[in-house]
This record gives C-alpha cells, structure tokens and sequence, in this order.
C-alpha cells in the first residue's frame, strides 16, 4: 500500500490530531529548543514541562542519571509557573499547527483546580493532570495512588475546566485498572500512561546514592513491556480513549503501543538520545502501516488478537 493511501489522523476526546505521536512532558520542555532542529508542526502533539501554580527551582543536583536501557530523574518539576507559561510560553506554541496539552501538578485540590481553571481560559487543547504528586494535607501520600485520591482530583478539576481533561496515571500502584476506573467515573475524558517508575541507584565506590533525592523516575527502554501491560490492562478495563507512553523508541514500538489499547503515544526518553526521535517515529509509523495494509489508524488501536 502507498503510505498516501493511509490516514495517521486521530480524533482523541474531541481533538483532531493530525498524527498520533506526541511529546512527554517533562522531556521537551515548551518546545523551543527542539524547534531548532525541525518544524514542531509535524508533531501531533507537545504536552508541555510540567506546571506548578508558583515557580519552582526543582530538587538539587545531581538529579538525573544514566541507566541500563534507560535514566533515573529527579528533577523535581523545575518550572517558571503557570502564570508564566501562559503569558510567554503559549504564544510561542500557539505559532505551530499542533495540539497543545498542558500537564499540570499541584500538592492540594485546591491548586489543581486553580490551574485547570487558568488554563482553561487560557484555551490549551488539553489539560494532563499528573496525579503522582504528594497530596500535603494527607501525610505526602501521592494522589495517584488511592482511588480516593484520584477521584477527588479528577471531579475538582472537572468543575474548573472548558478544554478535555487527561489523566496521567502513576504506576506506582498494585492495581492500575481500578485508578484509571476511578478517573473515568469521575469523569475524566481520557487517561494517559505510564508515568516513570519509581527506582533508585547506589554508587558502591562512596556508598551513597546517585541521585541527591536518593530515589526518582525511571524511564526509557526498560519500562516499555511495563508500560505495555498497563496501558493493555487500562484500555480493557476502561470506555475512555488512552494515551500510551514508556520507552517507546521506534515506529514499531508505537504500534505495539496502540495494539494493546492507545489511541495515541507520547515519545520521552527518546528524545534525549535523539531530538529527531518523535518524527523519526512518525515516518516509521506509517511506513508500518503502509507494509501491513492499515488505511487508518483505527484499524490499529485495541486490535490485539487473543
């Protein structure tokens, strides 16, 4: 099949995308110095640093450090703040014919809803909300890893907001099913995953930890069979569309994403390795598609044979 013949277009909770790989927050910035290297058009998606309701300077060095097959990180949300990104970091965007998604994370309710609501008015395409951080008034325990917390966060953010809201799902959890449930019931429009797993190293010659936080995220090749399974368990446990990402490194890894549930995917640690990593994947993507006949990308998603 001629790769004209295909169509990568998605249409995910009401968001015309016009391929669908997009990018990890945290692993691209806002976009400005991966511009450099190509037209941000191309991509389908960017989904931003993650923003905070106040600045943030993030956790001390050293906080990232190479793995096997992959990197630990602990940069702590370092960003300029949610006012900040949308009175300089949005127009910039807004010059690409891309779908803008902003990820947001906040210690209470309280802040999440007050950045939905900000973000809302300020129309980005879709608000991700990362559930994996400390709720403060609960003795630090992550939202994302109790239904209570997930279901609390999801309905505030719900009341605040005019754009589609995505849920970013920690895996850092014994049954991710029932959160992404949780998310879905209280009525997130769709739900993304996985974040990093959580991991840590030791260097034997000082016998201290590598990172200054001592734990952090893990990501990269490494997660991708993890990332697989629970984007497989989520998607055939949920009626809303998901977001697949983890160590998604090649065309192929993107199909084998979406074969077991993703609508779309969201490229990371790859882009570290190589800035070109997102649109290389794209081209593969379709290549894919044209070699194994798939006119268009519903023909992929959930279509795991069992």
């Amino acid at each position: 099949m001629n790769e004209k013949n295909i169509s990568a277009q998605v249409d995910f909770i009401s968001v015309k995308f016009k391929n669908p790989v997009v990018t990890a927050s945290g692993t691209f910035g806002f976009g400005r110095e991966y511009g450099e290297y190509y037209d941000l058009s191309e991509l389908g998606g960017i989904c931003v640093k993650g923003l905070t309701l106040a600045p943030r300077p993030g956790n001390n060095p050293p906080r990232i450090a190479e793995t096997p097959m992959g990197m630990l990180n602990s940069v702590g949300l370092q960003n300029p703040g949610v006012d900040a990104f949308i009175k300089e970091e949005l127009p910039f965007l807004r010059k690409y014919d891309t779908v803008v998604i902003a990820n947001i994370a906040g210690n209470t309710i309280d802040e999440y809803a007050e950045m939905t609501e900000k973000l809302s008015d300020a129309r980005v395409d879709i608000i991700e909300v990362n559930v994996s951080c400390p709720n403060v008034k609960k003795g630090g325990m992550a939202f994302g890893t109790s239904v209570e917390g997930v279901t609390d966060v999801t309905a505030a953010v719900m009341k605040k907001t005019k754009v589609p809201v995505m849920v970013k799902l920690s895996p850092n959890v014994t049954d991710i099913a029932s959160i992404a449930k949780a998310a879905e019931s209280a009525g997130a429009d769709a739900v993304s995953l996985i974040n990093t797993l959580l991991a840590m190293r030791i260097d034997v010659m000082t016998r201290k930890p590598v990172l200054d936080n001592i734990v952090g995220g893990l990501s990269g090749p490494a997660v991708f069979p993890v990332a697989v399974r629970m984007v497989w368990q989520v998607a055939s446990a949920v009626n809303i569309p998901v977001l697949g990402m983890g160590g998604i490194q090649t065309g192929k890894d993107a199909a084998e994403m979406m074969l077991a549930g993703a609508s779309l995917v969201a490229v990371g640690t790859a882009c570290f390795d190589d800035p070109y990593a997102p649109v290389k994947i794209i081209k593969e993507l379709k290549e894919y598609m044209a070699v194994n006949s798939i006119k268009s990308l519903c023909e992929l998603t959930g279509q795991l044979l069992i």
